[in-house]
């Protein structure tokens, strides 16, 4: 008998290690939407469109660093990845016009796509044996929650003695930390013979032609939707639409007795919850049909975002939301990746989850913008959620006729 592979290796432990800090940083950007609009005077949409930008930049940079890292190594791509984000922070801390910002979050953007889900997960992945690959990829993308739930926190804590432009220099010294933890990721060419002969341009044209390729695609466009315009507006929307703490409660005693410091937990809550979510998500990926389980998670975030909206916005209903729609938030990408994995193999992984992705960025572009525009036009984000509440439940359709063949069965068939 041969022992089984273990599940826990140094590539999967520093995937962990650098997904956690490159989310924690990111998902901390809606903490400044409001110190920053009040410092310059700013639009709310235009600091908005600097972080709508940042998601978009992202998403273009998720299949060129995947091809990257499939060229010339991981490692050297993370190391990219790496630099272009501290430097995206650095010069972000200087500015002092809307252009600038947005200007400097293309770096920024393109930063988190070299450290990012595309490159770790194709390198998780391969690294992976074929038993623990689904529960592989679902600690790494936990690992993204684990960072988002210090992120927001850590972000409101430090401004509250340093500057917002100091913060960003702080974050910008914590990617670059990143770097000195790559030696130990060394993955191997977890790849079929047929796979390694089979050329990047020929496997690309095999999942364009794929009806189930463009529906993957389609469907994961409003889980960037949904989850950049919570990340970017959800702790303003807190801060202002959200009752009071009362004097006396149980959050008041544990020293939340602001909306604002609500908003940041709320974060906070739902990476914790997503945590545990996305583990589940990879188990339950391992022994039953993926689209299955993404059309039910796509499902339940759209009744929990519409069962949110309507009812009064207080901090009990806060906190429910943020811990049911943190425990379906992340729990797509094991999924989704798992999925492409098995579609089409191993070998260019990360380039084609890449571009999946990219519309998952296209999603996140339209709802952190689109959030930013509708509060500066109606004075609140009621339009803009009920857009993600239908695209959502169009995502849950959508998943529902992929085949789930892999591409070989495909390729056999013509």
């Amino acid at each position: 008998m041969t022992r089984p592979a273990p599940l826990f290796t140094p590539v999967l432990i520093v995937g962990c290690v650098v997904i956690m800090v490159s989310f924690a940083v990111r998902a901390s950007f809606g903490v400044f939407q409001i110190p920053i609009a009040e410092e310059f005077g700013w639009l709310r949409s235009e600091f908005s469109l600097a972080i709508a930008i940042q998601n978009l930049a992202w998403g273009i940079g998720q299949p060129i660093f995947g091809a990257i890292a499939e060229k010339i190594g991981d490692r050297k791509a993370i190391i990219i990845g790496a630099l272009i984000y501290a430097a995206g922070l650095v010069f972000s801390a200087w500015a002092t016009t809307p252009f600038e910002m947005q200007a400097y979050e293309w770096l920024v953007g393109f930063g988190i796509a070299g450290t990012g889900f595309g490159v770790v997960l194709a390198v998780v992945g391969r690294a992976s044996s074929d038993e623990n690959r689904s529960m592989s990829l679902a600690i790494v993308t936990a690992a993204g929650s684990a960072g988002q739930i210090f992120g927001a926190p850590t972000a409101e804590w430090l401004l509250t003695f340093l500057s917002w432009q100091s913060v960003f220099l702080v974050f910008a010294g914590v990617v670059l930390a990143l770097i000195a933890t790559l030696p130990l990721m060394r993955a191997p060419e977890a790849a079929s013979k047929a796979e390694l002969e089979e050329s990047m341009g020929a496997i690309l044209k095999k999942a364009f032609k794929d009806p189930s390729y463009t529906l993957i695609f389609l469907g994961f466009f409003s889980c960037g939707y949904q989850l950049a315009f919570v990340t970017a507006h959800f702790p303003a929307f807190v801060t202002e639409m959200c009752g009071p703490i009362l004097p006396g409660g149980a959050l008041y005693s544990i020293g939340i007795t602001s909306t604002s410091a609500l908003g940041a937990v709320a974060i906070s809550l739902i990476g914790a919850a997503n945590v545990g979510g996305t583990l589940l998500a990879g188990w339950l990926g391992n022994r039953y049909s993926k689209k299955y389980l993404l059309a039910a998670i796509y499902a339940g975030r759209t009744i929990a975002a519409a069962a949110f909206i309507l009812v009064p916005i207080t901090p009990v209903t806060v906190i429910v939301f943020s811990i049911v729609m943190g425990s379906l938030w992340l729990a797509t990408v094991p999924l989704t990746s798992g999925l492409v994995a098995h579609l089409y193999g191993l070998r260019y992984m990360g380039t084609l989850y890449g571009i999946v992705f990219f519309s998952h960025q296209l999603g996140s572009f339209l709802g952190v913008w689109l959030g930013g525009r509708m509060y500066d036009i109606y004075g609140d984000y009621t339009l803009v959620w009920w857009i993600g509440v239908g695209i959502g439940a169009f995502s849950a359709i959508v998943h529902l006729p992929i085949r789930e063949h892999p591409r070989t069965v495909l390729a056999a068939a013509r």
